[in-house]
């Protein structure tokens, strides 16, 4: 064939091998999917965030998006029923000489159903009012069956510190939301991760939007609780932490930095030693995020591997006032850094003897002093 407006794709045979094959026309990614003997020719070009949907699956008669799972028509670029104003750009074609040929120019035009903004969307901007102190548990416990767990005890006493004295405040358990796992998006390609989360914005019953809504808009100070677990924070943290990545990808893509002027602090316990290796991640991956700390930015304790005496630890912590103390003046530390940030008129804040001593007490200095140390 020869015709300036016709581009030849190569030979038919390759494209009937497959149900679903990415082509370009130039620069253009198209979409050449083949079933039933029936061939169809899309864009390649996901009307949701730009995926390649040559690089995706058949479901049925609709090409399924690798990045986010929306669905268009094969044949007809329409969206999937129900979203067929969602539709991208269908291309004529002809099979000659053994040759699998595409028109140029599109038959149809994209079209973008207008998709009302998810409320996380909107611009990061302070509101009037009082230093906003979340504390985030991440404590992994059985709901039916609830126990005593230390790190959500001093979480406790540091956000009602904040509370007396004005703070608004928020407890979010993490235990209590029922949220995805992260899906992996940024490991297809950055651009895929997307802000709000891409789970976020297609499941409304993901209830992680609670911490998004916290931590990006509502909170000018954070602190996290977790348990030592293995060496490690606990398994919620890092599922949080996963689905927390389309915060700071949004500074790796798009320059964006969507956490200013805000604090974060930490409290770890834990029936094993580590702590220095579980705060160390949580502050390195907060600092990406964008958050300030205050001077000693956390509080911790841990029992070490020689005791099996649970029951101690938190009996110990229950009646532990120094702990109680570190609690709260690590509220104490960051609302102040947060009031230094947002410019508001404050004390000066006092040199947390006892937050510190509660940090650095070890198992000998408790033996000798006929106390115990404690785990989640």
């Amino acid at each position: 064939m020869e015709d300036k407006d016709w581009i030849d794709l190569g030979p038919v045979q390759a494209f009937r091998e497959r149900s679903l094959t990415e082509a370009a026309i130039g620069r253009t990614k198209i979409a050449v999917s083949h079933q039933d003997g029936q061939f169809g020719v899309v864009s390649g070009i996901c009307n949701h965030a730009a995926g390649p949907l040559g690089e995706g699956r058949l479901d049925g008669d609709y090409i399924v998006c690798p990045w986010h799972n929306w669905k268009f028509h094969r044949v007809t670029g329409e969206g999937e029923p129900g979203y067929e104003d969602d539709a991208v750009p269908r291309y004529e074609f002809t099979v000659e000489d053994g040759r699998l040929w595409v028109r140029r120019e599109p038959a149809t035009g994209r079209h973008k159903k207008s998709h009302e903004r998810h409320p996380l969307a909107r611009a990061v901007q302070r509101e009037t009012g009082p230093i906003r102190v979340a504390g985030l548990s991440t404590t992994v416990m059985d709901a039916a069956n609830p126990r005593y767990s230390t790190s959500d005890a001093l979480l406790e006493v540091a956000v009602r510190q904040a509370g007396e004295h004005g703070c608004e405040t928020r407890l979010i358990k993490l235990n209590e939301l029922h949220f995805r796992h992260c899906e992996g998006y940024y490991s297809k390609s950055a651009q895929a991760c997307t802000w709000p989360c891409s789970i976020t914005q297609m499941d409304p019953n993901d209830q992680l939007e609670q911490v998004y809504e916290a931590l990006v808009h509502w909170a000018d100070v954070i602190i996290v609780a977790t348990a030592i677990r293995w060496g490690a924070a606990s398994s919620l943290y890092f599922k949080m932490a996963e689905r927390l990545n389309c915060v700071q990808n949004q500074i790796t893509i798009r320059d964006s930095v969507l956490i200013r002027n805000k604090v974060a602090g930490f409290i770890i316990t834990g029936g094993q030693d580590n702590i220095q290796a579980v705060v160390g991640q949580m502050l390195a991956f907060f600092a990406e995020l964008g958050y300030c700390f205050p001077q000693f930015p956390f509080i911790a304790h841990s029992r070490g591997w020689s005791a099996e005496d649970m029951e101690r630890n938190m009996a110990y912590v229950m009646n532990s006032e120094e702990l109680r103390k570190g609690a709260r003046e690590l509220a104490d530390r960051s609302v102040a850094l947060a009031k230094f940030l947002l410019g508001r008129p404050q004390s000066v804040a006092k040199t947390a003897r006892g937050g510190r001593k509660a940090h650095k007490l070890d198992v000998t200095e408790k033996a000798e002093k006929g106390t115990d140390v404690f785990s989640d």
